[in-house]
């Protein structure tokens, strides 16, 4: 599990940085500013929960279960969060109207604060940490 955690986070800052430079440079130009902020949110909470991932991998004290169901919150927050942030901000230039997905963004951010609570309450219920 570790190895799919620690490729999920790699994989999620990879994602992040490409999409960062692609905001910077290809979306700068043809997206309004308003529109740009949003993206760069998309982006900063997927490369937040990237390393956040990276951390969860490399716990080596930590249940396995527990590991997967936060790993679990994580990636589908992400998809849900970012990914729909990502469409939203860009809904200017499709003639689909994503704004219809806009429910999803909650969710995702739901998810994210749960594989949070989830982590914490780990930490909380431990007699001592190392």
């Amino acid at each position: 599990m570790d190895k799919k955690i620690l490729s999920t986070g790699a994989i999620f800052g990879i994602i992040a940085i490409i999409l960062g430079a692609f905001g910077a440079h290809a979306l700068k130009k043809i997206l309004p500013v308003e529109a740009l902020v949003t993206f760069e949110t998309g982006v900063r909470y997927q490369m937040y929960h990237a390393l956040f991932l990276l951390f969860l991998g490399s716990l080596n004290d930590f249940p396995q279960k527990t590991k997967k169901s936060i790993w679990f919150l994580i990636v589908f927050g992400v998809i849900f969060f970012s990914g729909s942030i990502y469409l939203l901000a860009t809904n200017s230039l499709t003639s689909f109207d994503f704004k219809v997905i806009g429910f999803v963004t909650p969710i995702g951010g739901l998810l994210l604060i749960l594989g949070w609570s989830v982590l914490l309450f780990h930490f909380l219920k431990k007699k001592t940490l190392k």
